[in-house]
Order: C-alpha cells, then structure tokens, then sequence
C-alpha cells in the first residue's frame, strides 16, 4: 500500500513539474494575441495531461519573444 502512495505522488510531482515548464514556456512565446495565449494557459493546467497537451498542439505554434536593447 505504501508503495502505491508514493508511485501515485511520483506521477502528481512530475506532473506538476512538467505543467511548470509548459506554463514557463508559454509565458516567454508570442502567440499573436493575448486570447490566445490566455487559452493555452487555461490548456496547460488540465490536470495530468495539459502538458502534454500543449507540447503536442502548441509548443510550436508560439514564437520566442525577440528583446532589443
């Protein structure tokens, strides 16, 4: 029984630590208008599989911001 507990949080934490990066990632791309990235977010935060999500569909479909100084 204990092993399972810790399998099932294994999966939440890498989960949650995937989720983080895809809503990092989102923040620092361009998708052409803010409705847009908003829907992505929303995407993002399903539960255990808005990640996978966004990585699948989205991930190329933002563009880097480009900073001048």
């Amino acid at each position: 029984m204990d092993n399972l507990v810790l399998y099932i949080l294994l999966i939440f934490g890498i989960s949650l630590g995937l989720t983080m990066l895809a809503l990092v990632d989102i923040v620092k791309k361009d998708f052409g208008s803010p409705a847009t990235k908003v829907l992505w977010h929303f995407i993002a935060l399903i539960p255990l599989v808005g990640w996978l999500i966004y990585l699948i569909f989205g991930f190329r479909k933002g563009r880097k911001k480009t900073f001048t100084a």
